[in-house]
Parts: structure tokens; C-alpha cells; sequence
């Protein structure tokens, strides 16, 4: 249980990783804003050299116009024949040349006498601008500045106009219209909340489209006003609410905003000499998230740090204790250790016990199958005796007339039955002796030929052959040869039994190779085998043959034999359509020396 003293601890340590971590943040937020101010600094010194640049290029333009003759005498001879046309065709030429949107001449009264546009469907000609800044301007000071939306195009621009001075004493306006959209798009393809805004600080120009037509402070009814009365964004609807900031006082220092959810960073300058707002403004959340992060580390070192002191207070608690544990377990330890030795020797015994057990199985499993062919055996020495019997007495006949050749003849029979009697003797004693010889590779073909050969008997007995299919070239397994013998023998074995009741009973062995494998497929056209026990075959001391004719372990020890050898034992068929049992083991080729040694 914690305490009041752990308590309070605890809550002493929380409320001085909060203020620590308070703390830092602001630190790391403020040096953040501070580092962006000064980037917005740079930026709006290069952009404010950008916007002045493409202004300016165009400036010495209505000036130059005021010069021409051309112009004056339009302004003098407005109704002159060819006076507006050759004053059309030059306006036009000079706007091409010099990349403006459009040029223009303006009479005393406003309207105007001849345009750059007097083709177009948007002709400025005949139009009265009288109600302009840039006109009022220009007629009384001599040149005027403006920005706005064009009322016949709809087409927002910078209006530059010079007073045109003539002989008679007639006075014009020279007026050339500056588009400043292509400056608005740059910002925008390259994806920087920057912009102008005017004197009444309307944002005019901007990379970032939902800004425009946007105020930055709130909006005076008398600055309101004046934009009515100049028809300064006609057909344009101002955003006068909310102000893009909270009306902070203009000053040359960065202010704080928050648009769309996320925070921004803003700055601004004023330019010459129309007093546009140039600004320039950078996303917060960098710095914010930087100063998240050190108010995370920060708490996350405090509390380690207090983690360590608690842990270096408890450390002396924890030794003592892990020193009382650790005898206590190594008198348990020792304890286990006994008895696990005595386990280990117990299980010894178990294993050579089992291992004994199992190789008197196979032995008797072996006998068995000798017994169950007993029979066979039987008539298959008695035969070659008897007939070695009347051999004998006939030679002795054939002696004592004195036919030696006929002599010859029986004694050859005579011993021709013995070594058939001698082979299927040594067969037997092959088969019947114990395997205690390690694995090296085998056969399978002679394996085959051994196991048939001892199963032979039992067929001729049932008056039928067991037939071998083997490819020549097989290559060797490694294994035991008799244990291999045996499998195949209990197989067969197996085979005769099951076709022993058959219409057209048949016993084939096919040999094969594939795939690093080979496989010894023994098939019968028996019964087949029952769905009932086909789960069951193979469990030890299950049979289906009556009672005495067999103890249920060949199948059982024929495939634990095969699995120790690393091979398969399946088996195939249905009632009715014979069965199929294959030996799959891996080819000598395909196996290790440490696999093959085991």
C-alpha cells in the first residue's frame, strides 16, 4: 500500500514535471516563432523587390505617351478623320510590344478617346472613367497609381496614368492597365501563403486563393466608403468579416493567425509608394509540434531521472531481499538437481527397457510371420526330400546295372534339390537371426527378391505367382536389410491373406524411383479395405484375421521400421477393389553422412 508521504511525492513530482514541461515548450515555441520572423524578414525584402519590379517596368510608359504627337493631337482634334484610328492602331502595337494588358487615352471629361482594345468586344472607347482615382490623380498632380478590378472587363489590374499637356492648352490622360496575375500565380505554384493588400487592407493579390478579396484588419465604414465611391472591386464581393487577423496595430513585427484550423505565423511591410501591406506568412505547426516534442523529452528525462532515484532508494531494499531469494532458490535448485538426475536415470533405464522391448517385438513379429508361412515351408523342404528320396534309390538301381551316365544324370538331380532346399534354408535363418548391424545402402530390388522368395512358398501353396516389376538402374536406400526384408515380407504376407478367397487373386510388387525416392508398392485384388478400420490398421495388436492367425503387430512394426528410416508407409483402396500398400524411402543419393549414420 502507498502511503500519505508516497503520495504527496507522487503528486510533488507530477506538478514539477508539468511546469518543467511547460516551460519548455514556451521556450522552444518562441525561439521557433522567432527564427520564423526572421525568414518572413527575408522573404518579404525579396518579394517586396518582385512586386516593386514588375510595377515599375511599365512605369515610364503613360509618361511616354503624354510625348507622343500622335497622342496630343488626338487629345487637340478628337474629332479629326483617321486621327482615332491611327491612334487605336499604335496604342494596340505598343501594348504588344511592351507586354501590357492594356493601354489607353482618356479626354478631359473622362472618356475615353482611343483604346488598345477598340477591336474587342470589351473596347474601352467611348467609356466614361472620369470617377477613377488614377484620373482625378493624374489631371491634378500629374500622374495617378491604382489597383482594381476593370469595370468593363472584370478584370482586376494596376492602373498607371500620366497628364497629357498640349499646345492649345487641352489635357488628357494616358492610361496603361498592368496585370499582375502572373505574379499571383508564381506564389501559388510554388505554394506560399503570400500576398499584397491595399491601403484599406483589402488583399488583392495572393498564392492563396481563398484569401482574396479577404481584409487583413477590420474594415473603417469611411475606407468601406471610399471603395464604393472609386467602384474599386466592382462585381467583387469583399470578405470584410471575419478579418484575416484581430486588427493588431501594423507593426514590423510577426502576428499570429489561425485559419482553417491551423496556425500560422504572419508578417508584414508597407511599400512605396501607394502604401500596398506586402505579406508573407508560414505554417506554426512545425514549430509547435518541435515544441511538443521537447515538452515531451523533457518530461520523459524527468521522469526517468525520478525513476532512478527511486530506483537507487529501493535498489538497497531489493538486494537484500534478491540475496534472501537467491538462497533460498539454489537450496531449490539443488534440491531439483537431484531429482532430476534420479528422472534422468530413470528414463535411461525406461528407454533401454523400451528399446529392448521393441527389438523382441520385431523378432517375434518376425517369428510370426515365419509361423503364418510355416506350412508352406513345410511342403516346400518335405518335397525336394521325398523326390531327393527316389533320386537316391533310383541311382542305386542305376549303380548297380552300370549306367554311369545315367548315374550321373540322378546325382546331379539329387544335388540340385539339396541346394534348393539349402537356399530356402538360408533364406529362413537370413530372415529369422537379429539385426544388429548398422545402416549402410541397400538394394531394394534384391530386398525384394529375398522378401518374395521367402513369401513363395506360402503362394505356390495358393497356387499362384507373385510377380515383380522393377526398372533397371534403381539406385540404393540406406537402411537395414532384413528389417527392409521384413516390411516387405509382412506386406506380402498380408497380400496372400487377402487374396486368398479371391475370384482372380494376384500379387504384384512394382519398384520405383522419383523425385530422391523410392517406392516399393505392393498391390492385391482383395476385398479390399473396410472403411470401419482403415484408421485402425496400423495400431498394434488390431486385426481383422480370426483368432490365431496372426498377433497385429506387422503393419504396426512395418511402419515404425520404415519412419526410422525416414520414410512412408500409406496405404490405398476401397471394398471391392483390392489395396495398395506403398514403402516411400529416400534415395542413398539424396541423404548426409549424418543422416545416413544415424
Amino acid at each position: 500500500m502507498i502511503g500519505r508521504r508516497g503520495i504527496a511525492g507522487m503528486v510533488a513530482v507530477a506538478l514539477g514535471v508539468a511546469a518543467l514541461s511547460a516551460a519548455v515548450w514556451n521556450l522552444t515555441a518562441e525561439a521557433g516563432r522567432a527564427r520564423l520572423s526572421r525568414d518572413l524578414a527575408d522573404k518579404l525584402t525579396v518579394t517586396g523587390r518582385a512586386v516593386l519590379s514588375e510595377v515599375e517596368r511599365f512605369r515610364y510608359l503613360p509618361g511616354v505617351l503624354a510625348l507622343d504627337p500622335r497622342v496630343a493631337g488626338l487629345i487637340e482634334h478628337p474629332g479629326r478623320s483617321g486621327t482615332i484610328d491611327v491612334a487605336n492602331r499604335y496604342l494596340t502595337r505598343l501594348r504588344d510590344h511592351a507586354g501590357a494588358d492594356e493601354i489607353y487615352i482618356l479626354a478631359a471629361d473622362g472618356t475615353t478617346l482611343a483604346a488598345s482594345n477598340w477591336a474587342e468586344e470589351t473596347s474601352f472607347v467611348g467609356r466614361n472613367y472620369r470617377f477613377r482615382a488614377y484620373f482625378k490623380d493624374a489631371l491634378t498632380l500629374g500622374e495617378g497609381r491604382f489597383y482594381a478590378v476593370g469595370v468593363t472587363t472584370g478584370k482586376p489590374g494596376y492602373f498607371l496614368a500620366s497628364r497629357i499637356p498640349t499646345a492649345s492648352g487641352i489635357q488628357g490622360v494616358a492610361v496603361v492597365k498592368v496585370d499582375m496575375a502572373p505574379l499571383e500565380l508564381a506564389w501559388s505554384r510554388a505554394g506560399e501563403r503570400t500576398g499584397v493588400a491595399d491601403l484599406a487592407g483589402v488583399i488583392f493579390l495572393t498564392g492563396h486563393l481563398p484569401w482574396k478579396y479577404r481584409v487583413l484588419d477590420p474594415l473603417s465604414d469611411a475606407a468601406s466608403k471610399a471603395i464604393v465611391e472609386a467602384r474599386q472591386y466592382e462585381g467583387v464581393r469583399l470578405v470584410v468579416s471575419p478579418p484575416l487577423t484581430a486588427g493588431t496595430p501594423y507593426a514590423d513585427q510577426a502576428e499570429t493567425l489561425s485559419d482553417g484550423g491551423e496556425a500560422f505565423l504572419l508578417r508584414r511591410r508597407r511599400i512605396s509608394p501607394d502604401g500596398w501591406q506586402l505579406f508573407a506568412t508560414v505554417s506554426l505547426t512545425p514549430v509547435l509540434n518541435q515544441a511538443r516534442l521537447a515538452a515531451l523529452m523533457t518530461a520523459f528525462g524527468t521522469l526517468l531521472v525520478a525513476a532512478v532515484v527511486l530506483y537507487l532508494r529501493q535498489r538497497r531494499q531489493i538486494v537484500r531481499m534478491t540475496l534472501d531469494a537467491h538462497a533460498a532458490l539454489e537450496r531449490r535448485v539443488a534440491e531439483r538437481t537431484r531429482e532430476l538426475a534420479h528422472e534422468v536415470e530413470e528414463r535411461k533405464r525406461a528407454e533401454a527397457d523400451l528399446r529392448a522391448a521393441q527389438e523382441e517385438l520385431i523378432q517375434a513379429a518376425k517369428l510370426a510371420a515365419l509361423g503364418r508361412m510355416s506350412t508352406a515351408i513345410v511342403h516346400e523342404v518335405s518335397q525336394p526330400l521325398a523326390a531327393m528320396e527316389t533320386t537316391l534309390a533310383s541311382t542305386a538301381v542305376l549303380a548297380e546295372r552300370g549306367s554311369p551316365d545315367d548315374v550321373k544324370r540322378t546325382v546331379g538331380a539329387a544335388r540340385d534339390l539339396v541346394r534348393r532346399m539349402q537356399r530356402t534354408v538360408r533364406h529362413l535363418k537370413s530372415f529369422a537371426r537379429r539385426d544388429r548391424g548398422g545402416r549402410q545402402p541397400v538394394d531394394p530390388a534384391q530386398v525384394v527378391e529375398a522378401a518374395v522368395e521367402l513369401a513363395s512358398h506360402r503362394a505356390r501353396d495358393q497356387g499362384l505367382a507373385i510377380t515383380v516389376e522393377a526398372p533397371a538402374g534403381l539406385p540404393r536406400v540406406f537402411g537395414h536389410a532384413v528389417r527392409l526384408e521384413q516390411v516387405v515380407v509382412n506386406l506380402l504376407v498380408n497380400a496372400l491373406d487377402a487374396v486368398r478367397n479371391a475370384a482372380a487373386p494376384a500379387v504384384r510388387v512394382i519398384l520405383s524411383a522419383g523425385d530422391g525416392a523410392v517406392t516399393i508398392a505392393v498391390h492385391d485384388t482383395g476385398p479390399g479395405i473396410d472403411e470401419a478400420v482403415r484408421d485402425r490398421i496400423t495400431e498394434p495388436f488390431f486385426t481383422t484375421k480370426e483368432t490365431g492367425e496372426g498377433l497385429g503387430l506387422g503393419l504396426a512394426i512395418s511402419r515404425a521400421i520404415v519412419e526410422e528410416l525416414g520414410g512412408s508407409l500409406s496405404f490405398a483402396g476401397a471394398p471391392g477393389e483390392g489395396s495398395v500398400f506403398t514403402v516411400r524411402l529416400p534415395a542413398a543419393a539424396e541423404q548426409t553422412p549424418s543422416e545416413a549414420a544415424e
